[in-house]
Formats: structure tokens, sequence, C-alpha cells
């Protein structure tokens, strides 16, 4: 779709020049400002095996270590809650945050001592689908996100996800016996792998309306430069060529009995829990190695390093490493990327925030999206998307996550040459 490369081009662009980190010691988190609505992130950085496509902070697990890094994640969740901020969400990512069951128990416990919790979300593993994870989480845990990325056996294996998470079958009958046990049950799947066929996909979107599941998230492939040698050596090289049809193809199998909620999350019923926190906070604190937070139109970037970390928190400070401010024009994009990508940007919202009518504040972009047969509605109060729209948003915030891999590999640079073996899997488990 020329679009989607025109597209793609120009964000690739703009991210090498706007998504950099300035690496600034001692800076911490700004306090809350009366009237905003914030969210909670809690990274948890521990996996048992490291998938070759993964570019989030991730090390292998051990245990002590991985026990004392949790004991360490409720002690900033308390110099969080001393600066004043609040939260309703709270959403729990990896790694694999289901590794220890009870140290992520005790974990939320304390979320919901220190704030006022509404929500949680957390995502797990396919082999966590056992009673003695699913009984300890179904009182804690609203959204329960399982990372599946594929049904077929031989992407699983490729991905080196099928000794340790099961054959597709078993997977299946895992989710299958918890449907029903959370008020949202989330599969994460994954298109566009290079050895993926229409075929393959067209089985996935059958298993998944046979799963139980009441919500699907499908991701297109993404990679950042951290990954992209493993990610090649182990499925190929990513073919954007034929992604949106792909993308079509996922969205006609699901249709009847799963609508969009955002541009790649799809849910049974409308108002259910979505996938990604950012549509409905635009700002966020993260806690925990390797974690991000948005604030006033800044990123603030949590060490990755592991031994920095804790020793951040022991000494009583955030551990905050690196920070980028972001232009006003940057952060009016960055609203409009997010309100489309949930369906539907609130014009009037859009104005009281900046000041400005978004025609007035992004005429090319707006211009853009009329001339690609993107925009449905565009009236005094909202602008919702084409499902030619709703791909050209699946396009964007694959380029906009592939940039945030940016802020990931700067900050791995600061590692260790030991922290890095870890991160990269050629290495013992941490402290092992």
């Amino acid at each position: 779709m020329l679009s989607e490369r025109i597209l793609t081009t120009f964000l690739r662009f703009t991210n090498r020049r706007v998504l950099s980190l300035n690496v600034s010691r001692g800076v911490t988190l700004p306090p809350p400002r009366p009237g905003r609505s914030y969210m909670l992130y809690v990274h948890v950085p521990f996996c048992q095996r490291l998938c070759p496509y993964c570019s989030f902070n991730r090390f292998p697990f051990s245990e002590d270590p991985a026990r004392a890094y949790f004991r360490r994640l409720r002690d900033e969740m308390r110099m969080v809650a001393d600066l004043g901020y609040d939260f309703g969400s709270v959403y729990v990512g990896g790694g694999t945050p289901t590794i220890l069951v009870d140290e992520l128990a005790d974990t939320l416990d304390l979320a919901r001592d220190l704030f006022a919790v509404r929500e949680v979300s957390s995502e797990t593993n396919p082999n966590h689908l056992v009673p003695e994870v699913v009984d300890a989480l179904a009182d804690r845990v609203q959204r329960f996100s399982v990372g599946v990325q594929s049904f077929d056996d031989r992407l699983l294996r490729q991905m080196d996800r099928y000794d340790k998470y099961g054959s597709a079958a078993e997977i299946l009958e895992r989710l299958q016996g918890v449907a029903g046990r959370f008020h949202s049950l989330n599969v994460d799947m994954i298109f566009n792998f290079p050895s993926q066929t229409l075929a393959s996909l067209n089985d996935d979107v059958a298993a998944i309306r046979a799963s139980g599941a009441n919500q699907t998230t499908f991701y297109p492939l993404m990679t950042s430069a951290a990954v992209r040698r493993s990610l090649a050596r182990t499925v190929g090289r990513v073919d954007y060529a034929r992604e949106h049809r792909y993308y079509q193809a996922l969205c006609d199998g699901l249709e009847g009995a799963f609508e969009p909620a955002t541009a790649w999350t799809f849910s049974r019923e409308a108002g259910a829990m979505i996938d990604e926190y950012i549509v409905d906070y635009e700002e966020y604190v993260g806690v925990g190695s390797g974690s991000f937070s948005y604030l006033d139109g800044a990123i603030y970037t949590n060490t990755f390093s592991l031994k920095e970390y804790g020793d951040a928190i022991a000494g009583g400070r955030l551990s905050v490493s690196a920070t980028r401010a972001f232009p006003r024009r940057e952060q009016m994009r960055y609203r409009l990327m997010m309100g489309l990508f949930g369906l539907r940007l609130d014009k009037r919202a859009f104005r009281e925030r900046f000041g400005v009518p978004i025609e007035r504040g992004l005429p090319v972009e707006l211009a853009f999206f009329r001339a690609a047969g993107a925009l449905d509605r565009n009236d005094d109060e909202a602008i919702t998307l084409t499902p030619r729209g709703r791909y050209l948003l699946v396009a964007m915030m694959r380029e906009f996550f592939a940039g945030v891999n940016q802020f990931r590999d700067q900050a791995r640079a600061a590692l260790t040459p030991e922290e890095r073996a870890l991160l990269f899997g050629d290495g013992p488990g941490c402290g092992g």
C-alpha cells in the first residue's frame, strides 16, 4: 500500500530525529498535577528462557535475585506514593510477571493498599495457566493477557516456544480451561512472521474463536536493532509488503465474533478492558528496571541494569537514568496517534489539552489521512477511522514501538558486559 510506505518512511526518519535519550544521572520524576489521571506500569524483567524477537528488558530467571527484585519493586511503589501519585489502573508487564506468583500477589496487594486501584492487568505465558497461578490471581487481576503468539507448531519451534510452553493443542486446551476465570482473558498473537502463510494465519484466527478468550490482540511482527540479527537467524527477515493483506485476513476471520477495540485489539463485547493502557491513559508512571514513565510531555527511563536498579532503590532513590522532553508538536502527534489507535480521537479534548484545534495544530497530518482514505467521521466532536485507516494506525504503532525500542537499545548500551551477556541469553541466570 503506497500510503503505508510513505507513512513508514516518514516515521522512521522522524523517529531517528526525535526518539533519543539524554542520560541524566540524578534526575527524578516530577510531582503529579492536580486533576490528572495516571496509570501505573510495573515491569518484571525475568523469563525462564528468552525469545529471539523480544526487545523488552528481560533477564534469565534465577529465584533469589528475582525475589530481591520484587522487594525493591514494592519499595519503589512506596516512593512513588510518597511523591503524591495515585492510580486507578495497574498494568504488569515483562518479562514474565507470573514467574513468582506469590511475589506478584504481594505486589498487587500492596498496590491496592497504596493506591485507589480499580483494575489490574497482568501478562503471563501459556505454561502458567495452571491452578497455582490462576487461583492466586483470579480475584486480584481483572484482565489476564496470555502471550501465545501463534498456534502453528512449526512457528512455535522457530520462536523457541514449543518446548517451553507446549504445543498449539496443549495451549488451546489450557486457554479453554481458564476461560471465564477473569473479567477479560486476552490472547496476544503476532502476525506477518516471515514463514507464516495465510493458511497458518487463518488457523490462528480459528483457534482464537475456539479458545473461549473474550479478547485478542494481533501485533505485527516488530524488530529493533538489538534483536534484528537473532530474529533473522531464527524466524527470517520481515516482509512488510504483505502486512496489509495479512491484517485484512485476520480482520475478516474475526468478524462476527470479535469487534475492533483498537487498531489491533479485538473484543467479543463492547466496553471491555482494552489491551493498550496508553489509549486510556495519556500519562503513566513506570516502576521496575527498564520501565518508562511519560509525564508532562517527557519520557523517563529507569535503568536497565538490575544492579544499578537495586542500588538506587536500596539508597532511597528512584532509578531514572535518562529522559527526553518532546516538543509540543510531537506531543500533539502522539495524542493524535493514540486517539486514532483507540479508534476515536476526541477533538474537543485535543483542543482543551493543546489550546488549538487539531486542524490548526496538525494540518499536514490530517491532510495525509484524508487523502489516504483513512477518515470515516470527521466533525466538530471526533475523528474515526475507515478499515483502511485502521491498518495505517497498525503501521504507525509498529513504527512507534520500533522507535521506543531505540530507547531500549540506547539504555542497554550502558550495561556491563556481564549484564549484556545475560540480556541476550549468552550467560547463566541472573546471579547463577
